[in-house]
């Protein structure tokens, strides 16, 4: 909005010519997010709680999470306001990969809404079956990568993977289903991770901050071209909002951190995972978010192997899965995890960096 209504006046006021700049633009829509967070935060939180919308704790996870029942759930609510104020106020909205971002946001928000709401109603864990959770992940995937297939350009479908200058394959079509995949995956994958207060916001925080720089060097030829990365038009642009998610999260973890005054829930955790992996898709970056979020890889992996030993096995290979559990059952304290998972997320963040000059 302001690029649109204000940038045109520098003709009156050469001040204005501030608003053409992309790294002015993304700090100031970082700061009216953590603002809006910083303002709204305590006043959502109220609002939940007269509204009884409160966590149901499982009975099977550890024992000191018992008291976290009757937490108020759905926080995501406050990241996702936010972050929509702000794309409003300081994002180019001519592009349309911004509005395919935006979408794919909002659309897993609403996901993962409806998701908490069914938890909430019934006041028990048991949210959207697992089935149509999953159909309506896939529904929305599936027309993003449509959407990315056709206006995106034959570049698009190109496989880059770290260390290698070049792609190593035109996918074609198969980029498609490539690309769902990842979608529905990383989406559940940052789901899995959140769990403990203030861990996924942490880690959210992390990633976005590597996205906001890989989004900008993506969209300027001079940057692209020196580090040998495909040069992708309009992403600059996308860096807004990563910086926007950003301030998001470090206002909403404000609340959350430990003890937790309020959780993400499914509205959070599944719109932040899918346009994580969007954006990815979007800057040919598919294959180095699962570097960049390891530790949402690791968290996915142990339900994976878990339930797949569980089934083949009638054994278990971690006390509980997620991995967060499994470590705090063995005996870590709750912060003790969050700080160490923070860790292990800013090195997966910096190896992912390093992979830009490695090739």
């Amino acid at each position: 909005m302001f690029l649109e209504f204000v940038y045109p006046l520098v003709r009156i006021f050469t001040p204005f010519n501030v608003f053409s700049y992309l790294t002015f633009r993304s700090a100031y829509a970082a700061l009216t997010t953590l603002l809006i967070c910083f303002m709204l935060g305590g006043r959502i939180i109220e609002a939940l709680k007269k509204l009884e919308v409160r966590q149901s704790v499982r009975k099977d996870g550890p024992a000191s999470h018992l008291s976290k029942s009757g937490t108020p759930t759905m926080g995501g609510i406050m990241i996702i306001l936010s972050v929509l104020v702000s794309m409003i106020l300081w994002m180019d909205l001519q592009s349309w990969k911004v509005w395919l971002v935006v979408g794919t946001f909002s659309a897993f928000g609403l996901i993962g809404f409806l998701d908490d709401y069914l938890k909430v109603s019934r006041k028990n864990s048991d949210g959207l079956p697992a089935w149509a959770k999953l159909a309506l992940q896939f529904a929305v995937a599936i027309a993003v990568m449509l959407a990315l297939y056709t206006f995106g350009g034959k570049e698009m479908q190109f496989l880059y993977i770290p260390f290698f200058k070049n792609p190593i394959v035109d996918m074609g079509i198969l980029w498609v289903p490539f690309g769902v995949l990842l979608i529905v995956g990383e989406s559940n994958a940052v789901n899995f991770s959140d769990g403990l207060d203030g861990l996924l916001a942490g880690l959210l925080i992390l990633v976005f901050i590597t996205l906001a720089l890989l989004t900008y060097i993506s969209g300027r030829t001079d940057y692209s071209a020196y580090l040998g990365i495909p040069y992708i038009p309009g992403a600059g642009e996308l860096t807004v909002f990563c910086l926007a998610a950003v301030g998001a999260c470090i206002g909403f973890l404000w609340f959350n951190s430990h003890p937790a005054e309020v959780f993400m829930g499914d509205t959070g955790s599944l719109s932040l995972g899918g346009v994580i992996a969007t954006i990815s898709l979007v800057i040919k970056k598919e294959v180095l978010i699962l570097i960049i979020g390891g530790v949402f890889v690791l968290e996915i992996a142990s339900v994976i192997l878990q339930v797949l030993s569980f089934k083949l096995r009638k054994k278990r290979i971690f006390r509980m899965a997620p991995l967060h559990h499994h470590f705090e059952i063995s005996g870590w304290a709750e912060t003790k995890v969050v700080i160490r998972f923070w860790i292990l997320g800013g090195l997966f963040a910096i190896i992912a960096l390093s992979t830009l000059k490695i090739q």
